[in-house]
């Protein structure tokens, strides 16, 4: 458009881009209802024959009020001049910002396989300034979601040592027991790679309630020992007391909750594959965490009592020679 040329005519420039709209592209004036029941829009606009070439466009006259006497007719072309070229259909912003969302369907991938390649693939792009890759959909929602599961997971570890610390008054103790939590991600990630489960939202959650499961075993086994120890048993002797006594609970209560996960770990019913990775990632944890407690959590347990025993007998002498 001629600025200058559209002012002195008196036709403003959203006057000129109104008209050119409803003659070429259309303007909708009204509906009517089919026979079917359908309402179809009535659109007017210019015959196809005048709307062939983009020439016939400056042809349009635009009608000018004048102050005196009647509007004048002003051709299109002694205001604007017109040539090819490539713009959007429609401009999208995020933020503020222009974006062009680029999409697809997985088929035979996970969801952050395929981030992780296309994140690969972006960076080796070589984009002027300015220009930035950003993920958003499911992508972006996935990466919210494990932020605030890792929070859920970070929460349950604190509060299961804090309740630990509390029920055996001490804060040693506790250490021993937390040790069979990172023994659960070996079998948890062992029947992942045996089924072919990703790390998703599901398995997660399965991880966290390992995180109250797991330690059952091992809050068996040393509170026998350390009631045995207060009986006068010598540590090693009350370990293996307490290993063959607290064994037949220990399988029973682990075979009770592995066996109860059986259903939905075999996705057997409607719907069940979306909530089987949580319960396969719950039983392979539970395998692996009961056969490592019984071995790791007593041999743990002797270490932290022998080091709480040499701490104590330092911060003893230290207090002696204050003393003195």
């Amino acid at each position: 458009m001629d600025r200058e040329k559209t002012v002195d005519s008196g036709v403003m420039t959203g006057t000129i881009a109104r008209t050119v709209g409803a003659l070429v592209g259309g303007q909708v004036v009204s509906t009517y209802e089919d026979e079917d029941g359908d309402a179809v829009d009535v659109r007017v606009r210019l015959p196809e024959e005048l709307r062939q070439d983009p020439a016939q466009v400056g042809e349009l006259r635009l009608s000018v009020p004048k102050p005196m006497g009647p509007p004048a007719l002003v051709a299109l072309g002694g205001l604007a001049t017109y040539e090819r070229s490539d713009t959007p259909s429609e401009i999208d912003r995020a933020d503020l910002s222009r974006q062009v969302v680029i999409s697809a369907n997985l088929q035979g991938i996970a969801l952050g396989a395929a981030v992780n390649k296309v994140r690969e693939a972006a960076s080796r792009l070589r984009m002027v300034p300015g220009y930035r890759v950003i993920f958003s959909g499911e992508a972006e929602d996935m990466m919210e979601t494990f932020g605030y599961l890792l929070q859920a997971l970070f929460l349950a570890v604190i509060l299961v040592y804090l309740i630990l610390a509390a029920q055996f008054e001490s804060f040693i103790d506790p250490l021993s027991i937390m040790l069979s939590l990172p023994l659960s991600l070996v079998g948890m990630a062992a029947m992942l790679a045996i089924t072919r489960d990703t790390l998703s939202m599901m398995s997660f959650i399965g991880l966290i309630m390992l995180m109250g499961l797991v330690t059952k075993n091992a809050i068996l086994l040393v509170d026998y020992a350390k009631t045995l120890r207060s009986q006068g048993m010598d540590r090693r002797q009350a370990l293996i007391v307490a290993g063959r006594t607290r064994l037949r609970p220990i399988m029973m209560t682990t075979l009770a909750m592995i066996f109860g996960m059986l259903p939905v770990a075999l996705a057997i019913g409607s719907g069940a594959e979306m909530r089987a990775p949580m319960a396969r990632a719950v039983v392979g944890g539970l395998a692996t965490s009961t056969l490592l407690t019984l071995l790791v959590v007593p041999v743990t347990y002797s270490i932290l009592d022998d080091a709480s025993g040499w701490f104590r007998r330092r911060k003893g002498s230290t207090r002696k020679e204050g003393g003195f």
